[in-house]
Order: structure tokens, then sequence, then C-alpha cells
């Protein structure tokens, strides 16, 4: 396989950092081929054996990737979930896929305990097309888990902060904490930006366009009653039996929306599919387009199945296949990195959650560098609920990301 000339400099550019700092991270936007650039990064730097860690879902696709390249060194890839049962000894060099996800903070995640252990003493290549997706405090942590952090003189999160970051007394849920969000980034990038290699979309010679379009969906009247009713009431009687109770402000926020999405959990743990007009509404507005289809609740994709029989969860069969009817259902959460789906026509968000991750990642799932055509995002918001309010928050965070690859070095 031949690496593209930016690929080829980044790579070079990165063993120069392992070299000098046993770090390097690229903060390169998704569809760039993060995944390439690390192992030829990797080979450039003269591993022997190394050890990927992302999501299930983008294993496959790492092992392909590097059957293809077919670098001097042994591979294992894990998720990151099974790294705890890995053996450190064997590897002498960690890549770090979506490192974002190890940013959690006041307190390190489990997941970053766990991937601590392994990095103990070994150089790492940390990717991410979005290093810190809602607020620049997620970067502490990612560097943490190295035993080569530029931040080994604050040994904790609450250290650092005294540093880096503006902290606030804020009220939440009538209680009074400290809110750690407002991270100063100047300061963080006086530390840190040196071990950054930022490469966007448009750099790499991304021609189509992500065109994003809001759709509406009118409701049934029962749904338009019941989100009136719950929000007022704090309590829901369901026509077939359960209740759904709404008593602190976080649950009436949940409820409201899943309702607004046609679904809901009610007080025994039944779900109920309450209104099945937005799947409608799909299978006749995108009827003849090849589409995807991002879910946010369990309950919500069985409603898709039952709308779609012919459909796939596996990115590789749906990529694939030259049939539109089939359509490709995948969770949010789980399918929003590491997959491909630039074949289709469309891709549909069913129902949004509060995460701008969610929003760049999954939207960003059918861009590549091979499509000419504008890829073609829909937010479905019914015409009673509450996605259009989600969408405005998740679009107030865009600056987190964006500002990583502003006023970026032109040294490649």
């Amino acid at each position: 396989m031949q690496l593209r000339d930016y690929q080829n400099e980044i790579a070079d550019r990165g063993a120069e950092l392992l070299a000098r700092h046993k770090l390097c991270y690229l903060a390169m936007e998704c569809r760039t081929g993060k995944t390439l650039t690390a192992l030829a990064c990797a080979a450039r730097h003269g591993a022997k054996s190394v050890l990927a860690i992302s999501k299930l879902k983008a294993i496959p696709s790492i092992l392909a990737d590097h059957a293809a390249l077919n670098p001097p060194f042994d591979l294992d890839a894990v998720n990151y979930e099974s790294a705890h049962k890995v053996d450190p000894k064997k590897y002498d060099l960690i890549i770090l896929d979506e490192a974002h996800s190890l940013g959690s903070y006041p307190k390190p995640s489990k997941r970053a305990k766990s991937v601590k252990a392994i990095c103990k003493g070994k150089p790492i290549i940390y990717l991410s097309g979005t290093p810190t997706p809602e607020s620049y405090s997620q970067i502490y942590h990612q560097f943490w888990v190295s035993s080569y952090t530029p931040f080994k003189a604050y040994a904790t999160f609450y250290k650092w902060a005294k540093m880096f970051v503006n902290v606030e007394a804020k009220m939440r849920n009538g209680t009074l904490i400290n809110d750690y969000s407002n991270a100063r980034k100047g300061m963080i990038d006086a530390v840190v930006k040196h071990l950054f290699i930022d490469y966007t979309q448009q750099e790499a010679g991304f021609t189509a366009n992500i065109e994003e379009y809001v759709l509406e969906a009118p409701m049934g009247d029962w749904t338009r009653k019941a989100l009136r009713t719950l929000e007022r009431d704090k309590v829901l009687e369901l026509p077939g039996g359960g209740v759904v109770l709404a008593d602190t402000p976080a649950k009436l926020l949940g409820k409201l929306h899943q309702l607004s999405s046609g679904t809901v959990i009610d007080e025994d743990g039944n779900h109920h599919i309450t209104d099945a007009f937005k799947a409608l509404y799909i299978a006749v507005v995108f009827r003849e387009s090849k589409k995807a289809i991002f879910y946010v609740y369990q309950t919500e994709a069985e409603m898709l199945k039952e709308a779609f029989p012919k459909w796939t969860d596996v990115p590789e069969v749906f990529q694939a296949s030259d049939d539109p009817e089939l359509v490709f259902l995948g969770q949010v959460r789980s399918a929003r990195e590491g997959v491909r789906l630039d074949t289709a026509d469309a891709l549909i968000f069913f129902n949004l959650e509060y995460s701008y991750l969610s929003y760049e990642q999954g939207r960003n799932r059918l861009s590549s560098k091979e499509r000419e055509r504008p890829a073609q995002i829909y937010f479905l918001c019914s015409d009673c609920g509450i996605e259009a309010d989600i969408l405005a928050a998740v679009h107030a965070k865009t600056d987190y990301t964006y500002q990583w690859y502003k006023n970026k070095s032109r040294a490649l």
C-alpha cells in the first residue's frame, strides 16, 4: 500500500517526536487516514511489537490496515474494555485510538487506570480527530496514562487544575459543586502543543462537503399530550399499562427525550414503543436512498427493525452492498467512531445525544477522500419534542474541537 504524501510526512514527524519525547498525538480529522499514518509512524520508530487499543467496531479496520501496509512489526488490536487482559511485557509501543475517550475528569476513569498500567514505560501514539470534544480539561488524563506525561509535575487532576483551570462554583440539582470545565487553553498549549501533529480534511484534499439538514416529523396527538402531561404532572400513565415517573429534573429530561422520538421505559423497566411516526417518516422520505440510521435508545432500534426488515449493523456488509433497501442501523455511541459508511446516500440521526462527540464523529462517517458527492446528514426532530433544543446545545460546544486546528503551524 502506498501512503499519501501527507501521511508519510506526518509519520516522519511523529517518529521524531517519539524519539525525543516518547509521545506524539496525531490530531487528524476524521477519515484522513489516522490509523495507517500511526502504523507507518510506529514502523519508522523501529517498533517490533505494537498494541493498538480502540473501540470494538474499529478493530477489523485496524487489522486490515496492518495487513495492507505490512510493516515490520507484530500487531495486536483490542478494545478498551478488554485491554486489562493483555500482557504489557509483549509490546514496545502502544497506539491509543480515539484517545479522547480517556479524558474524563476530575477523577480518572476505570478505562484510564487500566490503560495507564499497560502503558507504563512505553512510548505512545495518540489518535483522535476530536482531542477535547467538550472541554480542554479532557486533555489531562489522556497524558496522565503515560510515564512521560508533560504534566508530570501535577500528580492529580486537582493539582493540575489549580494552574490550568478557572475553577467555578456552580449549583447542580440544588448542590454547590466545583466546575472544572473552563480550562486555560493558552497555558495548556504552551506545555503540550509541540506533541501534536494536526491535519484537516481540507488539507487532505477532501472535496465533498458535509451538508447538514434538520427535518421535522409531525408526531401523533398522543405524543404531544403525553409530553405536556409529563412536564406538568411529573407522572404519565401509559395506555397499555405502566407508569412513567419523572420526579427529578434529570429524570424528567430523560423521559422527555425518550418520548420525543416515540419510546419510553416505565418504572418497572418495561420498554414501550409509543409512536412509530419517525420511523415511518424515514421510510417514506428516504424511500429511494441508501441510508444509514443512528439511534440512541435500544427500543428505538426495535422500532427501526420493524420499519426496515432488511437491515444490518455490520458496516462492512453495508459498505459492500449496492442494495438500496439494505439499511445500516447503529447506536450512535458505538458507531460514531472507527466505522466507515461513505457508500450511503444519507446518514440520518433518528435521535440525538447531549454530546458534541457523538455529533461530530457521527456526522463524519460519510466522509472520505474518495467521495465526490456531498455527504448529506439529517437530524430528524419531532414537531413537539426536545431534539431541536439538544441539537442547539450540541452546536454550542464545537469550539472545543476546532480550536486544535485553528491558527495551526504549516510545517508540513
